[in-house]
């Protein structure tokens, strides 16, 4: 990463060079350039600390669900033993409570990792999708449990009613995939959507080279949430598109309706992918 740096400041070094010394004095063009570093380093940083306690979290929530796989055959063994011994039907219970314990903890990480993602702001698409794979891991572990749950039943009531407790309680895996399936929208002119604090709009030198981007800190209001799992169209009023965000064109198509357009999105994990928000100025 530090290389990265030093390639970046020796080829801007190498720019204000080959400029006139007289105007890079009077642009303050040397100021200009250790801010920018100094910027990028801080970035850099921000990013590193995220992805170390992130890896952190994934370890941790590792470690619980192999716990978890452990205990639970563990459980099935013993289950088997058509004589039960009140200690042994009481180290099933210690042991079920250990689980939805487990599991509990594994939510709270996951739902706390999530939201560090979200509030730092830093769009890093491994961690994203880390949270999802975590997700995934710990619904198909539910699974299991469920099904473990219905052959204890049968041993057993006390068994099935600590598992229904859990679920009575626990943040549950539906919630965080719910969460995780959450993605926005918003859409306007130009004008709009930098007056309603939606987009950042860079005028380049002399008009040349006008960037448009998300804003970092967006408003947030100014968008409509929907779940990507459900909404396969997004209606536009406006026929001349232009993306803010980044959607691959292959995961989408443009539909004319009227004056008006509708997104038409083919493949949602795609068209989502890079950015959970979908800007779009009409023009």
């Amino acid at each position: 990463m530090r290389s990265i740096l030093a390639l970046s400041f020796v080829a801007l070094c190498l720019t204000a060079c080959t400029s006139d010394p007289k105007e890079t004095t009077s642009t303050g063009g040397n100021a200009d350039l250790e801010t920018r570093i100094a910027q990028l380093e801080k970035e850099n940083e921000a990013k590193d600390q995220m992805i170390n306690e992130s890896l952190e979290f994934y370890t941790e929530i590792q470690s619980n669900l192999e716990s978890i796989e452990l205990k639970k055959d563990e459980l099935r063994i013993k289950s088997t033993n058509a004589e039960l011994s009140e200690d042994d039907k009481q180290w099933i219970l210690d042991q079920i409570k250990q689980i939805n314990f487990l599991r509990e903890e594994n939510a709270k990480k996951v739902k706390q990792l999530n939201k560090k993602l979200k509030d730092s702001n830093l769009k890093v698409k491994e961690l994203e999708s880390m949270v999802e794979d975590l997700v995934k891991s710990m619904k198909a572990k539910d699974e299991q449990i469920e099904m473990l749950q219905a052959e204890l039943g049968s041993l057993d009531k006390a068994y099935s009613k600590l598992f229904d407790a859990y679920q009575e309680k626990a943040v549950l895996v539906e919630e965080l995939t719910d969460e995780l399936n959450t993605v926005y929208y918003s859409y306007g002119t130009e004008e709009e959507l930098v007056k309603n604090q939606v987009i950042d709009r860079k005028n380049g030198f002399i008009g040349i080279g006008k960037k448009i981007k998300l804003m970092d800190n967006f408003n947030q209001k100014y968008f409509s949430k929907i779940d990507l799992t459900q909404e396969k169209e997004i209606f536009i009023e406006g026929s001349e598109l232009k993306f803010v965000t980044d959607h691959p064109s292959s995961s989408y198509n443009l539909v004319s309706v009227g004056k008006n357009t509708k997104i038409k999105i083919i493949n949602p994990n795609d068209f989502w992918k890079i950015s959970k928000y979908l800007v779009v100025i009409v023009e």
